[in-house]
């Protein structure tokens, strides 16, 4: 209820209504006197040359207001406080106030306040805390505070729902499109108001604004947001079902084609003095040229070459162990590094290493750190930026691992389809056998097979972009 108050000694005149009441301030539950402690009848010239030494922090009592304190340290006054005898026992301070802000007069008038409210049973440390609390327990009412909670499990790996843990990169993308898209529509809306006419409604607006495949990735976080809350028994039910996808997906079927790759590969091979279609320059580092290249000749996805490390790669055995934490299955995986992949390899750290003494650990550090990878972004910009300067349209970088994918297992190469999903990373069985036995009774990892695979891939690729005489050996006769 609004309420006035003004002091007059040791009484405080509350005004409620056209009701007026005096409460006579019981001091004693104020600390008084403090000892070994600096007591001052404080004004603006102390306050304004209070500092304490270096590495100290000084508490100083006001004389004319009892349990007032002004807190200093080495920087000067830092903050007003106010000490006093809880009826639970104790004796909290209250920090109520910033020098800088408060100055004395006001700070002296909101200590007889507090000695009021105190006086009345109401003690500041306490209302604070349940203030807090109050406002934790209602925001975590809100949508928002289910997606925080929702982002926590994820990270910390309470929820998951495929029984496998996230990829902090699948998090941060999550979270990126949460900020975006979800936060600033449904965040502060109450739990029971998200229905699945406002989830609607967001999506429709997306689309309207011609954004299309991540209306359902939005979708898709607020299902399983509402999924977890259902395994929590916050919510009953998940208003994010029920209701078809708000853009069709489809897979793509995009191959570089053999002219195009003849197009693209001079331009990763010699990055320098490219020009667009409008006689723009266009820079693209050599060391990103080789992590494309490597990405068209693996057939590994960009996150996979991007993070490449040292420590990850045996030259002297050709082979190049990628940890869980980059495979999108989340398994490691092996691969069996070709001849020329190893070339661009040693090139790449090169250039990573430098004039410097020690070698990076990444093979594609960042230009500004090089103590962390490339970001997988980058080469996606690097190629759209390419593209532009050989008037290649609607190829991405994910394109070349489908291109290899295709003719690895078309008769230009015949590789037998599940060497070819274990050269990609996937789960597969094409040899006539269960699904059942390769995923839980064939530990092989193929590695001879694999290793045939992409040297038969490389040296057809290579023929293709005009490096090497076209002899195509079949790594499956």
């Amino acid at each position: 209820m609004p309420h006035d108050l003004a002091a007059f000694g040791s009484q405080l005149q509350v005004v409620t209504g056209s009701e007026a009441y005096l409460i006579r301030l019981k001091t004693p539950r104020v600390i008084t006197s403090e000892r070994n402690v600096p007591k001052f009848n404080l004004t603006y010239a102390k306050i304004a040359s209070a500092k304490a030494e270096p590495g100290q922090r000084l508490d100083w009592w006001d004389e004319m207001t009892p349990g007032l304190c002004l807190r200093v340290s080495e920087r000067g006054p830092t903050a007003w406080m106010l000490r006093y005898h809880s009826k639970h026992g104790g004796q909290p301070r209250f920090k109520f106030g910033d020098p800088r802000f408060m100055d004395l007069k006001d700070a002296r008038t909101e200590a007889w306040r507090l000695k009021g409210d105190i006086a009345a049973g109401k003690e500041p440390v306490a209302m604070a805390a349940a203030a807090e609390a109050a406002q934790a327990a209602a925001a975590k009412k809100t949508f928002a505070g289910l997606l925080n909670a929702y982002e926590e499990a994820c990270a910390i790996g309470e929820w998951t729902p495929k029984n496998k843990l996230k990829r902090p990169q699948t998090i941060a993308h999550e979270q990126y499109l949460t900020e975006r898209f979800i936060r600033p529509i449904l965040g502060q809306l109450p739990v029971e108001d998200v229905t699945r006419a406002e989830i609607k409604a967001l999506l429709r607006a997306m689309k309207a604004k011609g954004i299309g495949s991540t209306t359902n990735r939005v979708r898709g976080i607020i299902r399983q947001a509402f999924n977890w809350a259902i395994s929590e028994e916050l919510v009953a039910f998940n208003p994010a079902m029920g209701f078809s996808p708000s853009h069709k997906m489809e897979p793509r079927q995009r191959i570089w084609s053999d002219a195009e790759l003849k197009r693209l590969w001079p331009v990763l091979r010699e990055p320098v003095n490219l020009k667009n279609a409008d006689g723009k320059a266009v820079h693209v580092s050599r060391a990103v040229a080789i992590a494309l290249q490597l990405c068209a000749i693996l057939l590994n996805r960009r996150i996979e070459v991007a993070g490449m490390r040292v420590e990850e790669l045996n030259l002297d055995t050709a082979t190049w162990l990628i940890p869980r934490e980059r495979m999108k299955g989340g398994k490691p995986l092996q691969v069996a590094l070709p001849p020329h992949a190893i070339e661009l390899i040693r090139e790449a750290m090169a250039l990573a290493k430098g004039d410097d003494e020690v070698q990076p650990s990444p093979v594609f550090p960042s230009r500004h750190d090089k103590t962390i990878p490339l970001k997988p972004m980058s080469l996606t910009h690097a190629l759209a930026l390419l593209r532009t300067c050989i008037a290649v349209d609607g190829a991405h970088i994910h394109d070349l691992r489908r291109t290899g994918s295709t003719l690895m297992t078309s008769e230009r190469l015949r590789i037998a389809p599940h060497i070819r999903s274990a050269v990609l990373g996937h789960t597969y069985d094409g040899g006539g056998g269960a699904m059942v036995s390769s995923v839980h009774y064939d530990v092989n990892d193929y590695m001879t097979d694999k290793r045939l695979a992409l040297e038969a891939w490389e040296n057809l690729l290579l023929t293709i972009v005009g490096e090497r005489a076209p002899a195509v050996a079949s790594a499956n006769p």
